[in-house]
């Protein structure tokens, strides 16, 4: 587990950790980052009560690097990684242990089950769980189990962690679609199953909510970059979906403006770009809302926008000189 600044949820999913049905022997391994709030104090008391639970340095924060200097430490041949807000039911490890055995897989991994607290964070939920606000990857809108280009967290055999050389640390995010993807490459499987579900925490804010989606775009296109044949074929085409909404919008924005001043009907048709987008977020979004406290119905159409326009504008203004920058 890598962990920086999880003072909040830290100690609620190490007791997940420890209330493990799985019969077998099993360690809780924390990469500690240079937090700046209380979460190493709170790891040093789980570890003081608790002769499982283990401590070692991660000091750039990065978390790539603390799951490359747990796995270092780490005593069994299947590791296992779990999130410091992310809560795993009881019958997590006694799934992926059997999940692992049953189908000869080199990395098994499920549900990503997003569950809010506040109207705001309901609402990144239900975005988070359809196929309008992340596109159709089972890990996060769920499917049949089967084979996957990639998975939630992830539950590993030892053997293929070390064939493909660990986590690649220059990729501060999407470090998780890029082991895997390497994981296929060398002939590994990585397997989704539904039975593994995870309670994840969604960002409480519009303004984390963009950074995170920021993120994903800008490190998603550096992966294509790293991996060019990944931006091939229809799976890839969800990727690209929001630069362009992007592009349009901008485009259509720009376009609309100067054929006011000008006069120009064709260039005022450009407003039909960024129209058209608000048509689709708020149809989409009145589809996707049913359950939900009107509290969290009414925000969906901003979460669905803060999603599609942060990923697709960090995929933008994406430079080659990213992972560089990253160190």
């Amino acid at each position: 587990m890598p962990v920086l600044n999880e003072e909040r949820h830290l100690a609620e999913a190490v007791t997940m950790i420890t209330g493990q049905d799985y019969r077998g022997p099993l360690e809780g391994v924390l990469a500690l980052g240079p937090s700046t709030d209380n979460t190493n104090a709170v790891a040093a008391a789980l570890a003081a009560e608790d002769s499982r639970i283990r401590l070692v340095p991660n000091p750039s924060g990065v978390t790539p690097a603390g799951l490359n200097a747990a796995l270092k430490v780490a005593a069994h041949d299947i590791i296992v990684r779990v999130d410091g807000h992310a809560l795993i039911p009881a019958s997590y490890l006694r799934l992926a242990v059997e999940t692992l055995e049953r189908t000869g897989a080199d990395n098994v991994g499920g549900v990503m089950a997003a569950e809010g607290v506040t109207p705001f964070e309901i609402a990144v939920a239900r975005a988070m769980t359809t196929k309008l606000g992340v596109g159709a990857a089972a890990f996060h809108v769920g499917g049949g189990e089967g084979p996957a280009d990639t998975v939630y967290l992830g539950a590993f055999r030892r053997s293929i962690l070390e064939a493909v050389g660990g986590y690649d640390e220059s990729f501060v995010r999407a470090q998780d679609w890029e082991m895997n993807y390497r994981i296929r490459e060398a002939g590994g499987v990585v397997w989704f199953t539904p039975d593994m579900r995870v309670t994840y925490r969604p960002r409480p804010t519009v303004k984390k909510l963009a950074r995170q989606y920021f993120d994903y775009g800008r490190w998603r296109r550096e992966v294509m970059r790293h991996h060019p044949e990944t931006a091939k074929g229809t799976a890839a085409l969800r990727y690209f979906a929001p630069p362009v909404a992007v592009i349009g919008i901008v485009g259509g924005t720009s376009a609309a403006i100067l054929g006011a001043v000008t006069g120009s009907p064709t260039l005022r048709a450009g407003a039909l770009a960024p129209l058209g987008y608000v048509a689709l977020i708020t149809a989409g979004a009145a589809l996707n809302s049913q359950g939900l406290p009107w509290q969290a119905a009414v925000r969906l159409p901003q979460v669905y926008a803060t999603m599609h326009l942060s990923w697709g504008t960090g995929f933008v203004l994406s430079g080659r000189t990213l992972r560089q920058q990253s160190h």
